[in-house]
């Protein structure tokens, strides 16, 4: 059953309209009566039933409110170095689907590509629409949100509102360096919030990572191997959701 993100609701019934509207009709060719799911703005999700389709809106009656939430019990929010080509985008999907709450592009001292604030809007909007429609696939509650690129000095800045911040640092890993993550895991709380970051290709500085560390970042291994950058941030969702979800 497809689900759509819809801000239009009133007295149980959804009005969906724009490129929502445009899927249902023309590309899973609904009709009335069929099922589909709807969410709110607020993260509650409906089994739904078309009731009317017009030529610019379909109108959806709620059946049934979810009960069981599929987000993670943590808020996890992905600070990803700009990398080359297509492999941000692969992260927020990926990212999404795993549960991540939001992403935070990062220009880092090694970063290949250049942040061009000329094409910004239009690059940030195609991020949010990718984790939208991974939120949808996923049956995720919530669209993770993906901001503007941050330089480290508004990243840190940013880490303020956080309960917990690990950095990905391969050296760390390269040491053998197992036991940051694991136990930053056992120590939080559901509901709690978890800010990691992630280098670039060529990884973060180690200015870079003593600049963090002088801010409350805990540079963290991922095991033995060392992972790429489109790699890493998807281990590490993946590790939470096994402590938070599998474990419990």
């Amino acid at each position: 059953m497809q689900r759509y993100f819809v801000d239009q609701t009133t007295e149980g019934r959804f009005v969906i309209e724009g490129d929502d509207f445009r899927h249902i009709v023309k590309v899973m060719r609904l009709k009335i009566n069929d099922q589909i799911i709807c969410t709110t703005s607020k993260g509650e999700g409906a089994i739904c039933q078309i009731a009317e389709i017009t030529d610019e809106q379909v109108v959806a009656d709620v059946v049934q409110w979810e009960v069981v939430s599929s987000e993670l019990p943590v808020r996890v929010t992905i600070a990803s170095g700009l990398p080359k080509g297509d492999k941000l985008e692969w992260i927020i999907q990926k990212g999404t689907e795993l549960g991540a709450y939001s992403f935070v592009p990062v220009a880092t001292a090694r970063s290949v590509v250049k942040w061009d604030e000329k094409k910004a809007d239009k690059k940030v909007d195609r991020w949010q629409r990718i984790a939208k429609e991974a939120a949808e696939q996923s049956h995720r509650r919530i669209v993770p949100t993906v901001i503007t690129p941050l330089n480290l000095a508004k990243l840190i800045s940013l880490s303020k509102d956080y309960a917990y911040k690990l950095i990905a640092y391969e050296e760390e890993a390269k040491q053998g360096e197992r036991s940051t993550l694991a136990r930053t895991l056992q120590e939080m709380k559901n509901d709690e919030s978890i800010l990691i970051v992630f280098g670039p290709e060529g990884g973060l500085t180690e200015s870079e990572v003593e600049l963090l560390s002088q801010e409350g970042f805990q540079p963290c291994g991922l095991g033995p191997r060392i992972l790429r950058t489109e790699t890493a941030p998807l281990y590490v969702l993946s590790a939470i959701s096994y402590q938070f979800e599998l474990l419990r």
